[in-house]
């Protein structure tokens, strides 16, 4: 949603941030928490100003309540080693004709691009900022930094070891499996999962969600090597 958004507000002439104003949510993240909960005002004034069906809209969000304790954290302030918002493959926004940032990206599972077969990144190489496309303040397409303006998709590629995203297809594949099924173990499923780090010995005391792309990356590639009983039978 909040990458549509942006696009949108570049299509009529308004920077995102101020943008954010136009939609009735004032200044900072607003744009990038109706990810997670379309109000009932915006969503009407989207569908009378854009022509967009109620389904389209819902279709844009991080609405589904079975991962939602797996999705990034929305936080201004980053510091090392702790997660962002979201993540970005360098080469897809680079494939783009207009870049934009993918929902499963919000996923602390997600280490890697599925498409490229490299790790994403959840950060500016340039200034080492979290990624804050509705902050900007110029009128700028999504892959350029907002703090420093670097072009995103130009950032050098990122090495995952295949034992680490074969783990995390698995982790996919079991997750959709489950939530087709409607399965009343999906919260414990989840649960493990954000135990993660523990189970690998990466960060004691973190959940998944708390961790930076590189320490997640990290973390798979630990329990790659583990048996698999920490997650399924």
């Amino acid at each position: 949603m909040s990458s549509w958004l942006h696009r949108l507000a570049i299509a009529n002439g308004i920077a995102p941030r101020p943008f954010a104003g136009v939609l009735g949510l004032g200044d900072g993240m607003g744009s990038s928490r109706l990810d997670h909960s379309l109000t009932h005002g915006v969503a009407t004034l989207l569908q009378q100003q854009a022509d967009i069906a109620t389904e389209a809209l819902s279709a844009m969000t991080m609405t589904g309540p079975a991962l939602t304790p797996l999705l990034l954290p929305l936080r201004e302030n980053v510091r090392p080693n702790r997660s962002t918002w979201t993540q970005y493959c360098p080469q897809c926004l680079a494939g783009d004709q207009a870049p934009y940032f993918r929902r499963h990206w919000r996923l602390a599972t997600r280490i890697s691009c599925f498409v490229h077969g490299r790790g994403l990144r959840d950060r500016c190489p340039a200034c080492r900022s979290g990624i804050a496309s509705f902050d900007q303040t110029d009128l700028m397409p999504q892959h350029f930094c907002a703090r420093c303006a670097f072009a995103l998709r130009t950032a050098s590629k990122v090495f995952v070891k295949t034992s680490a995203r074969r783990l995390e297809r698995s982790i996919d594949d079991i997750c959709k499996v489950g939530m087709a099924k409607g399965s009343m173990t999906i919260g414990d499923l989840t649960s493990r999962l954000l135990g993660a780090p523990v189970i690998a010995g990466v960060s004691l005391g973190k959940t998944l969600t708390n961790l930076s792309t590189s320490s997640r990356i990290r973390c798979f590639e630990w329990l790659a090597d583990k048996p698999v009983g920490w997650l399924t039978a």
